[in-house]
């Protein structure tokens, strides 16, 4: 077949090009070889570098739509146009970098033909290319580690994993990204309903390309395929993992993200009482949950204000000190802490820290979703506003995918949410006393 353009590649199919470099193996192994590592030869071509005048080419798009090969290429093209280039490799984790990134089947070193291949360097967490390039690995969950290095280019690679980090690993990044005349991130990952990603896909100065699990079909098996379109055909979780769909909400969520947006305000007013409510964890491993650190008061308006977020996956000793921290920081009247999941042991971790500390144990008596539903009545009622700059968006996030019958896990922040605000608005108020 004579391929006099772009356009005639483009037409072509899989098996035709698998023809074409058959014979080219016999006539022309040279040939062959260049071929075989083109990645345009093989690229459909909305895998391929946009043109035009971007700072971030944005691939929303679902599991097995060949996303980290695009990224891989995609640094492949950069470094080989400017030798001595600097590139920042980020990834949800140093192993997500390592594994998939560098050294997967559909990584960097996969990339390059053999001799051209670059050295990896896993100790001192860079990419040696032979051109004088170097790239750097970072995990999104130290942010703090991109504050200070120089880069001309990054690859992010799945960043709605990021989740709360997202904004601190991009802050980083852009104030780092200074040399060359066009620094520029390619950045790939499956959607999730972030505020932060949705920001960045209607910036001006963003690509974004959109692709579905099954562009992909000729390079995975129909029996796979087959499978996915009966489980999750028509589904959320379909249209967000293999259709690549951004959405807003979960179905049937008990809270709106536009709800919560239109109901933020700058600053609470006087507030009547604060409190810090607690969802503890009792173990602090790889996978364990997260500790919900919610703090929150209740207004002089008898409206509730949502004051602080401070969740995070830390040992006892250590959520105990930090939701001491925000109790002290806020002058919050109370600590509230649910006991299902550890019994007296929390209070006694929290005296550890402050003796004398104003503390009340809740117990679960009911499900979550029950104890959920008046909170979320509170939210349409108009009645509940969440402080802008509080840094909020991993716990709108989690409310947001708040779904009755389908959680996947535990929702640690919101719960948190829940007995604050119960405890503020729901509870019958105690009587004072006049000694």
């Amino acid at each position: 077949m004579l391929i006099q353009s772009v356009e005639d590649l483009a037409r072509l199919e899989d098996g035709e090009r698998e023809a074409i470099l058959e014979e080219l193996r016999a006539s022309d192994p040279a040939l062959a070889h260049v071929l075989n590592y083109w990645w345009a030869w093989w690229a459909r071509p909305e895998q391929l570098m946009p043109g035009g005048d971007w700072f971030l080419w944005l691939i929303c798009a679902g599991r097995g739509w060949g996303k980290t090969k695009v990224g891989a290429e995609s640094i492949r093209e950069i470094v080989t146009g400017a030798p001595g280039s600097l590139i920042a490799l980020i990834g949800p984790t140093s192993s997500d970098c390592r594994d998939v990134m560098i050294e997967g089947p559909a990584g960097l070193l996969a990339a390059f033909p053999p001799e051209e291949r670059p050295v990896y360097q896993p100790s001192k967490r860079r990419v040696n290319f032979r051109n004088g390039a170097v790239a750097f690995t970072y995990s999104a969950e130290e942010p703090e580690r991109l504050r200070g290095p120089q880069h001309s280019g990054c690859w992010a690679d799945e960043i709605a994993a990021y989740g709360e980090n997202l904004k601190p690993v991009w802050d980083n990044l852009r104030f780092g990204l200074r040399i060359g005349a066009r620094p520029r991130i390619i950045a790939t990952t499956t959607p999730r309903p972030m505020r932060f990603l949705k920001e960045l896909m209607q910036d001006v100065n963003t690509k974004v390309t959109r692709g579905s699990t099954f562009d992909n079909g000729a390079h995975l098996p129909e029996s796979m395929l087959a499978e996915l379109r009966r489980l999750y055909a028509g589904t959320t979780i379909g249209r967000q993992e293999l259709e690549g769909v951004l959405l807003e909400d979960a179905e049937g969520a008990l809270w709106k993200r536009a709800r919560i947006d239109a109901l933020r305000v700058s600053a609470a007013p006087e507030l009547i009482r604060i409190v810090v409510a607690i969802d503890p964890s009792v173990t602090s491993g790889e996978n364990s949950d997260e500790c919900g650190i919610v703090a929150a008061g209740l207004g002089i308006d008898g409206h509730g204000y949502v004051l602080a977020d401070r969740s995070a996956v830390l040992p006892p000793d250590q959520w105990a000190h930090r939701a001491v921290s925000v109790y002290d920081a806020l002058g919050a009247d109370r600590i509230i802490a649910e006991t299902n999941n550890g019994g007296d042991l929390v209070e006694a971790v929290i005296r550890t820290v402050r003796n004398e500390i104003s503390y009340e144990k809740v117990h679960a008596s009911r499900g979550k979703v029950t104890r959920a539903e008046p909170i979320a009545a509170l939210y349409e009622q108009g009645r509940v506003h969440h402080i802008l700059g509080a840094d909020l968006a991993a716990l709108e996030e989690e409310m947001s995918n708040f779904v009755p019958g389908a959680l996947s896990k535990s929702p640690n922040r919101t719960d948190a949410l829940v007995w604050a605000l119960t405890s503020l608005m729901v509870k019958p108020p105690v009587e004072s006393r006049v000694w």
